[in-house]
């Protein structure tokens, strides 16, 4: 793609393999449901967001930040001892402002903590894409690896990929409506949400939050602190 004579290179890769790969601009992507979670969690008014690869120094943040809620997964539950589980719907009925999510996710801040090669680092998901787009164009970079995390971050999860072609497109000035792969990702990969057995932690108003496209208006992106942990600014574009 060009970019103001300049030749932007675009690379989709997956998983945490993905991301050490990963070169140049990074945008890792979670739409079931980390990413779309952090957005939410900005929008109901959250006065930040850490992101920790582990269970253990998520509690350990939290001693330090009082006025935090520990916000997270393990195979898709809450994790014991957390706040909220990994779920926007979760982050709307809880009392979220003012507060300092401490996140952690089995895919999606796996993905931020191994990009260790790319900067900037940003989140993706359908939720915000198109202001992931915008901020890719205004950033114009040399190269961009939009890195899809999967399910688990070891299984292609079509989301991701599709969130990952969609960003691409508009990088390339095409034109695209996801309505008709949306529909097609409720009768696959997000059946999960229309389980019965998993309502309890991943009800079917998840599969709607994170596939709303294009709801936000910002970005977010990963910031390295000195104690390994990252990070997530809100930044408007």
């Amino acid at each position: 793609m060009q970019v103001r004579g300049k030749v932007m290179k675009i690379d989709i890769l997956e998983f945490a393999e993905g991301a050490r790969q990963a070169r140049g601009l990074a945008v890792i992507i979670d739409v079931f449901r980390a990413f779309s979670v952090e957005c939410y969690a900005y929008d109901c008014g959250a006065s930040g967001v850490i992101a920790t690869g582990s269970v253990e120094n998520a509690f350990e943040l939290r001693r330090r930040y009082r006025n935090s809620l520990l916000v997270g997964e393990r195979n898709e539950r809450r994790i014991d001892g957390f706040d909220l589980g990994n779920s926007p719907t979760e982050i709307l009925l809880g009392n979220v402002a003012g507060k300092t999510i401490i996140h952690t996710t089995t895919a999606g801040t796996c993905g931020l903590e191994n990009a260790v090669n790319c900067d900037p680092v940003i989140t993706g998901s359908l939720v915000n894409a198109s202001a992931v787009a915008r901020y890719i164009n205004q950033a114009m970079p040399g190269h961009v690896s939009l890195v899809a995390m999967g399910y688990r971050a070891n299984v292609s999860a079509d989301e991701d990929i599709l969130c990952a072609e969609y960003i691409r497109s508009m990088l390339r000035g095409e034109e695209r409506k996801l309505t008709s792969e949306i529909e097609e990702l409720r009768k696959g990969a997000g059946k999960r949400f229309f389980d019965p057995a998993n309502i309890g932690f991943s009800p079917p108003t998840d599969f709607f939050l994170c596939t709303m496209t294009d709801r936000f208006e910002f970005v977010l992106r990963a910031e390295r602190r000195h104690d390994g942990n990252l990070n997530i600014e809100r930044i408007e574009i």
